[in-house]
């Protein structure tokens, strides 16, 4: 269902795009890739120069290699454009320190801790803290859940959201094993 129409008359001032592409490779890994942009709707002046209606002030795209797993094997970042061009770029080798980790197991505090306030880049954080719910969407129907998860833990996207929290009708009905009765405490 789309928002309903605003009431009170507006005029856009800034746009941000934010997409993700999840693709299976011939190698039997994933790639999962992340693009945000954001531009403005009139002339926007910056210290390196007036950006123009619809020219980016900041494309940063992020692509993590996984296994089944969710552990993170890779990461490519770049920046097509930045507000600083030649200075925002340089803290993009630091998220190699990605490497290693699990989407599924901590990932998002994890990035939140090591590129906290100038150890990182806020905008690839912001892509990177929504990789592992693109890189679920892309497993759905994919990966086996006995694949992407050890046989005694409960799947990480159990109690993630209303929906999906082990007490629901949901999780009762197509995870009957991580049900737990409301009532019984």
């Amino acid at each position: 269902m789309p928002l309903p129409p605003s009431t009170i008359d507006r005029t856009r001032l800034h746009q941000r795009r934010i997409a993700f592409e999840g693709f299976k490779r011939a190698d039997g890994l994933w790639d999962i890739e992340g693009q945000l942009v954001d531009t403005k709707d009139n002339p926007f002046p910056l210290h390196t120069g007036t950006r123009q209606p619809g020219e980016p002030i900041h494309d940063i795209r992020v692509r993590l290699t996984i296994d089944t797993k969710m552990n993170v094997l890779d990461i490519v970042a770049c920046a097509k454009s930045t507000p600083f061009t030649g200075t925002c770029e340089g803290i993009l080798p630091d998220y190699r320190k990605v490497v290693g980790l699990n989407l599924f197991k901590g990932f998002v505090k994890a990035v939140k801790e090591i590129f906290r306030g100038t150890k990182g880049c806020t905008h690839l954080s912001e892509l990177l803290m929504a990789m592992p719910t693109a890189a679920f969407q892309t497993f759905a129907g994919e990966v086996k859940h006995e694949d992407r998860h050890d046989g005694d833990q409960m799947p990480a996207h159990l109690d993630g959201c209303h929906a999906l929290g082990v007490t629901s009708d949901v999780v009762r009905r197509y995870y009957p094993r991580w049900y737990r009765d409301h009532h019984r405490g």
